[in-house]
């Protein structure tokens, strides 16, 4: 028996209209390059993101064309989230952090027609420009210099175009929308194609109370790039929900971002954990210096941000919520809302599972597979590696012959994260399959130890990796980056850990840096870090 149900696309033009209809008064604000502020409303969004869709298309754009964009997080930005995807033709995002010689890689394996790009990273993509071959480069002025020779300026290009008239080409809800690439930390990044079908349903649950938690009463800052995984899908759930949206441009630094946050009553706010170490740290500097929103929403994701920074927050009256996910997932997989049984224990059993990845999101089916392959049980004890599917989910890589080694015979993406699953259902993340310790035949949590060593009152970061050894098989190491001013002896760590974990998953020895590498998404790299300590010993 059919349904009595209209047959109708989920696709982003429905996203755009309904932003540009309902929601056309309520801002979008840029933190310019030169730290003024750009101001528009949905309205512009919506009249000048049909321009860019136009001007593509009068320019020659086809469906399924990739339209590359080199960008901080921005006004014009977004209009490319929505001018590009309503032509038919495809967003690809590129990730500036990645050495040049990984963008012009991953340029031609997605074969990149055109490229829109900020005028201020135009001295970046001279580093690679030789090997890329693009058929049309449009430069955003966020500067107001002029405009390289042989490119067109973005500001001329959308204006020639007649917005009004345009009509939406007709689409499958299949068809891609939107391409991002792995940051290739274990290889040649890998591609990742989303649909508009995909993007649709990712938005409508992200913003759900229980996820993001987005309404249009908001005022989010999305600081996780939107060159990385769509910004984990916040420009598409902030323009759904009619949210109010302020960008942050380049100025990613603490103080530049507290700024903002006090001056545009910001209340909802995305980033990695590095982010969130700064902010905090410069909070504690000057704990009276800016007054934020009373109720900031601070969702975290990347990395685990330990329990100790959660409580510092707390202080200030700002709610970290963790999420969980990758490229493959969309991102979002899982989010740590507390459940009312949950609400119902300690103080300390609550922030215990604030410290988690939060519970798998609607539709995302979860599950921790052991080395035998069987999955394992929900008893907060049992550790394997998280495998997920569901309608945002990968079911494979962008022209990667050899994929099928990332996913299961029964149709489901190995995340390559270990964890446990609590009988509540919350993901506690241990380690990712490359980075967990093996000592004596039995596993240690990195991720646990660098947690409980950055709740140290001398520890700014703490990152920790295997090294070899010949009676254990494995031993942990730990990097350590002291707050400024601080001073703390190796035998005094060692003795806080043993206080909180077992001793034979203590570390024996401590190596005190500067600073600790990251990825080009501003996660710490473990690959990096043990050249760093291994290679070099």
């Amino acid at each position: 028996m059919k349904s009595t149900m209209m047959d109708r696309p989920l696709v982003l033009d429905d996203i755009l209209e309904r932003a540009g209809t309902q929601f056309g008064d309520v801002e979008i604000v840029t933190h310019m390059p030169d730290k003024s502020l750009h101001r528009q409303t949905y309205a512009d969004l919506y009249r000048r993101a049909r321009q860019l869709g136009q001007a593509l298309l009068d320019t020659g754009i086809k469906s399924g064309d990739r339209v590359a964009t080199f960008s901080w997080n921005t006004h014009a930005h977004l209009e490319a989230y929505f001018g590009v995807p309503i032509t038919g033709a495809v967003l690809h995002t590129l990730n500036l952090r990645l050495p040049p010689d990984d963008v012009s890689w991953i340029v031609n394996h997605a074969e990149d027609r055109f490229l829109i790009i900020d005028d201020v990273l135009l001295p970046l993509y001279e580093k690679f420009a030789d090997k890329v071959n693009f058929e049309k480069i449009i430069v955003v002025p966020l500067s107001g210099k002029p405009v390289p020779e042989g490119m067109d300026n973005y500001e001329d290009f959308i204006a020639a175009a007649d917005g009004e008239s345009f009509e939406y080409p007709e689409k499958n809800e299949y068809d891609a929308c939107g391409m991002c690439y792995t940051s290739g930390t274990t290889g040649k990044p890998k591609g990742v194609v989303y649909s508009h079908r995909s993007s649709v349903l990712h938005a409508m649950v992200a913003g759900t109370p229980d996820c993001l938690n987005l309404s249009y009463n908001d005022t989010i800052l999305a600081v996780v790039p939107m060159f990385h995984v769509n910004a984990w899908g916040l420009p598409y759930v902030a323009t759904m929900t009619g949210s109010r949206q302020v960008f942050p441009g380049p100025h990613m630094d603490p103080e530049s971002l507290l700024n903002v946050y006090e001056a545009e009553n910001v209340n909802v706010t995305a980033g990695v954990p590095t982010i969130w170490m700064g902010i905090i740290n410069a909070l504690d500097a000057e704990p009276k210096r800016w007054k934020l929103h009373p109720e900031m929403r601070m969702t975290v994701g990347g990395s685990a941000a330990p329990e100790s920074m959660i409580r510092r927050f707390d202080a200030y009256g700002c709610t970290v919520v963790q999420a969980w996910g990758m490229t493959e997932t969309s991102p979002l997989a899982s989010a740590a809302r507390l459940k009312p049984s949950v609400q119902k224990l300690s103080e300390d059993e609550q922030y215990k599972r604030r410290a988690t990845a939060g519970m798998p999101v609607p539709f995302v089916d979860t599950r921790i597979v052991g080395d035998d392959g069987d999955p394992l049980p929900w008893n907060g004890k049992d550790m394997g590696e998280i495998q997920v599917r569901g309608p945002w989910i990968t079911g494979s890589y962008y022209r990667l012959d050899n994929s099928e080694e990332k996913f299961t015979a029964d149709g489901w993406l190995r995340t390559g994260d270990i964890a446990t699953i609590d009988a509540e259902g919350y993901i506690n993340l241990t380690d990712r399959t490359k980075d967990v310790i093996k000592s004596g035949g039995e596993w240690i949590s990195s991720v646990a130890l660098e947690n409980a060593l950055m709740a140290h009152e001398d520890v700014a970061e703490a990152a920790v990796v295997a090294r070899p050894d010949e009676k254990w098989g494995e031993r942990p190491l730990a990097a350590i980056v002291l707050r400024e001013g601080h001073q703390v002896e190796p035998e005094a760590l060692a003795e806080f850990l043993r206080e909180r974990m077992e001793k034979w998953q203590v570390p024996d020895d401590y190596v005190f840096v500067k600073e600790i590498p990251r990825t080009s998404t501003g996660k710490f790299s473990k690959l990096d870090l043990r050249k760093q300590l291994l290679d070099n010993a």
